[in-house]
């Protein structure tokens, strides 16, 4: 990973499909460490960069057929951050769209990364016509004070949802966000 003392600029880009297979490398080493570093994004221990490059090779068709955008954070030429958008909702849902594994590298952290990838997420939600957004987090994490200071709100919490990257039942957020055009 770049070294964060020396404030390079961030660059934000939505990757092709066809450029996926470029960032590869990048992707599972930032969701690796994610991982590694108690991020519960759906994963638990042990976790390996082959289970991680794996990850983003099954959502390739996702991402081709549109139903998933990616939009990736780069700083000194390598991908530090990444957000997905979920298009691909029922007819009844077109109005709506998914936020998906918000990842920031840990050692990229506390540089504004997550917020404008956030930002850049709502802009491609409205770009599609989607007026409501929807996330879930673990409960406490500092995502979820991210995602209330972006005017996301709480609207339900499931208690042991999901497991910890350690195995400890933990509970969930569900967030949503009005976005107006």
């Amino acid at each position: 990973m770049p070294d964060t003392a020396a404030l390079s600029p961030v660059t934000l880009s939505e990757v092709t499909p066809d450029g996926l297979a470029g960032l590869l490398d990048d992707l599972a080493e930032v969701l690796h460490g994610c991982v590694l570093d108690g991020a519960s994004v759906g994963f638990v221990l042990p976790f390996t960069v082959a289970a991680a490059r794996e990850f983003w090779l099954g959502l390739e068709p996702a991402f081709r057929s549109g139903a998933r955008r990616l939009i990736v954070a780069r700083l000194d030429g390598r991908t530090v951050g990444t957000v997905q958008l979920v298009l691909g909702m029922p007819a009844n849902g077109i109005h709506r769209a998914e936020i998906a594994k918000l990842l920031v590298h840990p050692a990229a952290r506390r540089r504004g990364i997550a917020r404008a990838l956030m930002l850049a997420a709502e802009d491609l939600a409205r770009r599609h016509g989607r007026t409501l957004l929807l996330l879930d987090t673990r409960r406490g994490d500092g995502g979820e004070a991210l995602y209330q200071s972006l005017g996301f709100r709480l609207f339900g919490i499931v208690p042991g949802h999901a497991c910890s990257p350690t195995g400890v039942l933990e509970d969930t957020s569900y967030m949503l966000k009005e976005l107006r055009p």
